[in-house]
């Protein structure tokens, strides 16, 4: 059944790229004239930077339990509510998580790793646009998938993801790499468990994979370009897709499998506003309006 509010997601973890992403639907959005209320999966997180950091102190062990990837880590009931209720009425609350790069909110009298305050999502907006962590995660106490119209994955290959998380990390947020890697292992049991599963929920996958050596991601190196690298994407349901005419559009593009499109690495982001620009379109030409 068509909804009137829709919902998008796109999911994936820390350094993956799915801010790539959000800046293509963000054109999409400015290019098509579409109103969207957009939300941070970040600003779900349940604790601060120094919330966390004084519980490690005073339980170690804690630290392992407690990553941003975890459901015992974030309001993943408020999250859920919030799709719940903007799917049935356009409306909900959110809030913001305070990063170093967040200069206005810091410039205001924000710390970084503190959220701003729970406020209401604008009036009027034609669609919940999400960028985070959860927005395919099914648990046995939560199903947030089942709440999104459309939801994108983001998963590059796991030695790029690393070399891109280490470099944001270090670069803009001023973790030592030391710091960065010892996050990176300890969240791993959490990635298997909450993060990968939602990559076979998503109605589409785009995966970067490099063309070049990152055999050792630990290792200071600069990321991959778009044009040292391939983009893979899979589609949940190839009959829906225009595949000769996204290979038409797409210079070098060609398929692998009946349901896999792979473009270079410079075209990925024309071959998402060319994938996922009719969906938009199709998602709010269903709405149901009262």
């Amino acid at each position: 059944m068509s909804r009137e509010y829709p919902i998008i997601a796109v999911t994936g973890s820390s350094g993956a790229g799915t801010t790539t992403v959000r800046r293509s639907f963000e054109r999409m959005f400015l290019r098509e004239d579409v109103h969207a209320a957009v939300v941070d999966g970040d600003a779900f997180h349940r604790y601060t930077r120094d919330d966390l950091h004084r519980m490690f102190r005073e339980e170690p062990e804690r630290k392992d339990e407690l990553s941003h990837f975890a459901v015992e880590a974030n309001l993943l009931d408020r999250l859920e509510g919030l799709f719940i209720e903007y799917g049935e009425h356009g409306s909900g609350t959110f809030r913001h998580y305070i990063h170093a790069e967040d200069k206005q909110k810091i410039e205001a009298g924000y710390r970084v790793g503190t959220f701003t305050e729970w406020q209401s999502l604008p009036c009027g907006t034609d669609l919940l646009f999400y960028e985070g962590l959860h927005g395919g995660l099914v648990t046995e106490d939560y199903d947030i998938a089942r709440h999104v119209d459309l939801l994108v994955g983001v998963a590059p290959t796991m030695n790029l993801e690393w070399i891109q998380k280490i470099d944001r990390d270090t670069k803009l947020r001023g973790y030592s790499q030391e710091a960065v890697i010892d996050t990176i292992l300890g969240r791993m049991n959490d990635y298997v468990r909450y993060i990968q599963p939602q990559f076979s929920r998503t109605h589409i996958n785009f995966q970067r994979v490099p063309t070049v050596d990152t055999s050792n991601p630990f290792e200071v190196q600069d990321i991959p370009t778009d044009a040292e690298s391939f983009v893979v994407i899979r589609f949940r349901d190839p009959s829906t897709v225009d595949f000769p005419w996204l290979l038409a559009m797409i210079k070098d593009a060609f398929m692998t499998r009946p349901h896999t499109l792979v473009v270079p690495g410079a075209r990925m982001s024309l071959a998402m506003e060319l994938i996922l620009a009719p969906l938009v379109r199709h998602l709010l030409s269903q709405r149901r309006f009262r």
